[in-house]
């Protein structure tokens, strides 16, 4: 008579097949370990950790740097003289490289919470290599090609420090339940006390790193002083093409204080506006003047100026994605803009009350008006009718012989010059980018009577950290958008960030507290450690890597070893070495 042996039936453990499958492809019950990983799998899990932080340093530098997408396209068109959004593809890249990495952190740690040992697939490891390679190289693109914009980093750090510091608290809180397992199932003291200092190293830094964050937003309520004036640079090119009298119309409509425009000179004596050095990306002298179309802006007379279309390429390119919210009329009154001079501007902003600021520049060396391109052009400020003090004069070139013809103008610095230069040249106004003026800076030029403007502030969260700050004025490419702060994004008194400090750190201290004591507890009780048939698949594995092993557990695993022994039933220790040795 044959005796049969009944199965042993196993609870399914789905999240688990897919916590082990996803990572390693380690799919069924004997493929999976609880024995420590491997030297060589802690490194590639170094590099997961590497790549991660990496990643996150990268996504936010793009995250903050969207104040200036524009400046950065418009680097990219100077380099290859075609226009397109790069920042789309970085975006996308960075955000499915972050994402894929992320997932793969989430699933590492999960691993070492259930005890499993880490083993990442060949295939996760070159997507982590790529990840790795294409951010590093990206990192040293930026820096060389655009390196004063990682300053944007730091000053953003001004404003979501407090907050950054709430989250990174919380998280390394968190990770205290996983460190605790990991000293608890960890063998050797050594590794446990270097687990443990590394730990408290971070633990401890996050504790007190407040003390080294500034914020101008953590100031007495009283102190803040009015919203800075906004000053439309190139009027509101996301609303209308830029330097033309429609953009600089709708930048009107939303209350700004002045209009800011870039100067060319042309070849018959005229400033007009133009930003680039050819007029390829604004105009339609590819169809117009396809011969001319890569010569220099300053070489057409005012007439082959007059006749080019500069809105058709706004509605074609949409460099700001909002052409779509355009009626039928709208989208005409665009598409039927022209150049725009300087006396054009002038007249407008005299009538409307606004100051008026532009940056010149020089004409070429083969120019007929190369030295007296100075004269054109305070001749052209003088004709247009605007009071002299509503001009903000910042060619530095014969300042002097300016400030006799022209005394009321405001001399203004785009440089950042000494105190003491600027009082001696009779400079009122500086204007520089915002990442050139610390709070110090805005503190010291207010205190001597030096009104200080701040260009391409495009981000409400910058505004109002200028603010905070200070600042008496910004320059803006989204003055729609600026308009709609009425009031800092957030803005606390130093008691109360010294009060959210001390109850986040004391909630956390309590968290952890709690943590440990559980983990303890919950270990105290397990008492003699034991084995299961799940523990028993890769611990023999590691040891004996032949076909007959195999067969060996999953014979322990799929069939009943002797009577009375159920599935959920425990292998003890004896047991398990007498089934695998």
């Amino acid at each position: 008579m044959v005796k049969h042996q009944p199965l042993q039936v196993y609870e399914k453990q789905l999240c688990l097949s897919c916590l082990t499958g996803i990572y390693g492809c380690r799919w069924k019950r004997y493929q999976r370990s609880h024995d420590d990983t491997t030297k060589w799998e802690c490194l590639w899990s170094f590099i997961l950790s590497c790549t991660f932080s990496l990643l996150l340093v990268w996504f936010y530098f793009w995250w903050e740097a969207h104040n200036d997408y524009s400046e950065f396209n418009w680097f990219l068109y100077n380099h290859s003289g075609e226009w397109s959004d790069g920042t789309v593809p970085i975006l996308a890249a960075t955000a499915v490289g972050f994402t894929y990495i992320a997932f793969l952190m989430i699933l590492a740690l999960c691993h070492v919470a259930v005890g499993q040992q880490l083993n990442l697939h060949w295939l996760h490891k070159i997507g982590v290599t790529v990840a790795l390679l294409t951010t590093i190289i990206g990192v040293i693109s930026v820096t060389q090609m655009w390196g004063e914009e990682w300053d944007v980093v730091w000053i953003s750090l001004q404003a979501t420090g407090p907050f950054l510091h709430i989250g990174a608290l919380a998280a390394v809180t968190a990770l205290a339940w996983l460190v605790a397992g990991q000293m608890a199932r960890a063998e050797k003291t050594r590794f446990q006390v270097m687990v443990l200092l590394i730990y408290l190293s971070v633990l401890l830094t996050l504790y007190f790193i407040p003390l080294s964050i500034t914020s101008p937003c953590i100031m007495e309520r009283g102190s803040l002083k009015a919203a800075p004036a906004i000053i439309g640079h190139q009027g509101a090119p996301m609303l209308a093409p830029e330097n033309t009298l429609l953009s600089f119309n709708r930048a009107l409509q939303r209350n700004v204080s002045g209009l800011e425009a870039d100067v060319t000179i042309s070849l018959d004596g005229v400033p007009f506006l133009m930003r680039d050095r050819t007029l390829r990306r604004t105009t339609n002298v590819r169809r117009v003047f396809p011969d001319r179309q890569y010569d220099d802006a300053s070489l057409f007379n005012w007439t082959d100026l007059s006749s080019l279309n500069a809105g058709q390429w706004f509605l074609k390119d949409d460099p700001f994605w909002t052409v779509q919210y355009m009626s039928t009329s709208e989208r005409w009154s665009v598409g039927n803009q022209t150049v725009c001079s300087l006396e054009q501007m002038l007249k407008l902003a005299a009538k409307s009350k606004s100051s008026a600021v532009f940056t010149l520049h020089r004409p070429p060396a083969n120019h007929p008006h190369r030295h007296d391109w100075v004269n054109l052009t305070l001749d052209t400020v003088l004709r247009s009718g605007i009071p002299q003090r509503q001009v903000m004069w910042t060619v530095d070139s014969n300042r002097e012989m300016v400030r006799n013809v022209a005394p009321g103008l405001q001399q203004t610095s785009v440089q950042k010059l000494p105190l003491d230069t600027l009082h001696h040249k009779g400079i009122s106004r500086v204007l520089l980018r915002y990442n050139q003026a610390s709070a110090q800076d805005v503190r010291l030029y207010n205190e001597n009577n030096i009104s200080l403007t701040l260009c391409s502030v495009n981000e409400p969260w910058l505004y109002s950290l200028l603010w905070c700050s200070g600042v008496p004025s910004v320059s803006s490419e989204a003055p729609q958008v600026l308009r709609k702060v009425h009031y800092p994004l957030w803005l606390m008194t130093p008691d109360e960030y010294c009060l959210i400090w001390i109850s986040t750190d004391l909630i956390s201290f309590v968290s952890l507290c709690t943590c440990v004591c559980a983990r303890d507890h919950r270990w105290r009780m397990s008492g003699m450690r034991s084995y299961n048939p799940e523990q028993i698949m890769l611990s023999a594995a590691v040891r004996r890597s032949s076909r007959d092993v195999n067969i060996m557990k999953e014979k322990l695993i799929f069939s009943e070893v002797s009577n009375g022994v159920t599935s959920d039933e425990p292998y003890t220790e004896n047991e398990f070495n007498y089934y695998t040795n």
